[in-house]
């Protein structure tokens, strides 16, 4: 009778792939992570906010470059007006107060650049109401 041979993977053969395995979702995840998410925002997102002064405050996941970072405030009769950001806050953060608000619905736009240099833009509809 004749033995048949086994023939079995090469112990650092194996070893690499698993390591391999291991490390791919994070090489391929890493560079997506640098862009600017919003984490925060006030007023959250589809929220009723009371006015006629409303404070206005997004924070993101990395540091933004103000200067270049832009808030606007869509009104009900659809006019936009830009928000001046203050400058004393957080790296990650923009803030700004919107004032004289009416009752009705309304989006604030954003647009920022990230550390990484890439712009991130997003809406954020919420109503305000008279207290």
């Amino acid at each position: 009778m004749t033995k048949k041979k086994v023939m079995r993977p090469d112990p650092r053969n194996f070893c690499a792939l698993i390591l391999f395995a291991t490390a791919a979702p994070f090489l391929i995840v890493a560079p997506a992570v640098a862009h600017a998410v919003l984490l925060e925002s006030y007023p959250p997102l589809r929220s009723a906010v009371s006015g006629p002064n409303v404070p206005i405050k997004l924070r993101f996941n990395v540091r933004i470059d103000a200067v270049r970072s832009r808030l606007t405030l869509i009104r009900p009769d659809g006019s936009a007006q830009p928000l001046e950001i203050s400058k004393h806050t957080p790296t990650d953060t923009l803030s700004a107060q919107a004032t004289g608000l009416t009752a009705g619905a309304y989006r604030l736009r954003w647009q920022v650049l990230a550390s990484d240099g890439h712009i991130t833009r997003g809406e954020i509809p919420f109503a305000v109401t008279q207290s």
